[in-house]
């Protein structure tokens, strides 16, 4: 169980019926938050894996409440910001009338669609767009010592190998385009809450031992050499991200950075792009001040 570094505290999470999105929703109730979680809890057909049920999002909820925290939960799409809003507004009133902390966490990653203008248009709506719905519904409740946090990816980071044969994958590109403006966004919006004490920040992970990185798509983009690759052929392609010897890192590492950086422990921290990345970045940038 945690020590209290939450504690009282009320965080809005998006995407959070599994993955990275329930690993934050139990640490921070762990750590003495009540919880808003929403999820979309259906398939996008563009995208290439498996999307989350209402029984995911279910488990979220039975998991919070087993630490003694609240939650309350809804289906919503992140691309439709009325939904948002209005999951917020019941939400917040259920829980207090407060809201502390803002995790934009929804995320899909269509790599390899054969629904090549549908899967860019879906991953920019849901990866950006959704972020900046998630946001602009919280922003209206968060007052002074208000954390914004927003999962980007190491991806960011990467030089876009797609340049040199464009259009031939828009859903992984799409991914790239749409963690890197919402990194950029993230840092004019620090700017924008400081004189509030209103703190944003992104956390990018790399390889996140998630159902988006065991999918039959990444193993794919990962192993292009063979025509069916498992997880097997996978996970020795992997750690080619990552300067740690390491296929990937677990959910709950970046949870541990969305707990900091939801805490009082940042207080001053703002305008972080803060990489729980296994040296990803130090794969392909040399130091510049």
């Amino acid at each position: 169980m945690g020590q209290g570094r939450v504690e009282g505290k009320v965080a809005f999470i998006t995407g959070a019926a599994r993955g990275q999105g329930r690993s934050h929703a139990v640490r921070l109730a762990e750590e003495g938050a009540d919880i808003i979680a929403v999820d979309l809890c259906r398939d996008i057909e563009s995208n290439t894996y498996a999307l989350s049920r209402p029984e995911d999002l279910e488990e979220t909820a039975r998991l919070v409440e087993k630490t003694g925290r609240r939650i309350v939960t809804f289906q919503a799409d992140v691309r439709q910001g009325s939904e948002l809003k209005e999951a917020l507004k019941s939400g917040v009133a259920e829980l207090g009338g407060r809201l502390d902390v803002v995790v934009a966490q929804a995320g899909i990653a269509p790599m390899l669609s054969p629904d090549h203008v549908q899967a860019w248009i879906d991953v920019v709506d849901v990866n950006l767009i959704g972020v900046l719905n998630a946001v602009h519904a919280a922003l209206p409740y968060l007052k002074e010592g208000g954390s914004v946090i927003a999962t980007g990816s190491a991806a960011a980071f990467m030089p876009n190998e797609q340049v040199a044969n464009p259009g031939s994958d828009p859903g992984g590109s799409g991914y790239i385009v749409a963690k890197q403006g919402l990194s950029a966004y993230m840092h004019e919006l620090a700017r924008a809450l400081s004189p509030k004490s209103i703190r944003a920040n992104v956390v990018h992970p790399t390889n996140v031992d998630t159902a988006m990185l065991q999918s039959d798509a990444m193993y794919r983009s990962f192993r292009p050499d063979l025509e069916n690759p498992t997880r097997e052929d996978a996970v020795v392609a992997f750690p080619v991200q990552q300067a740690m010897p390491i296929p990937w890192v677990d959910a709950v590492d970046i949870s541990n950075a969305v707990v900091y950086l939801a805490s009082d422990e940042s207080r001053y921290v703002t305008g972080l792009q803060l990489r729980v990345d296994g040296g990803s970045y130090l794969k392909s940038h040399a130091y510049h001040p």
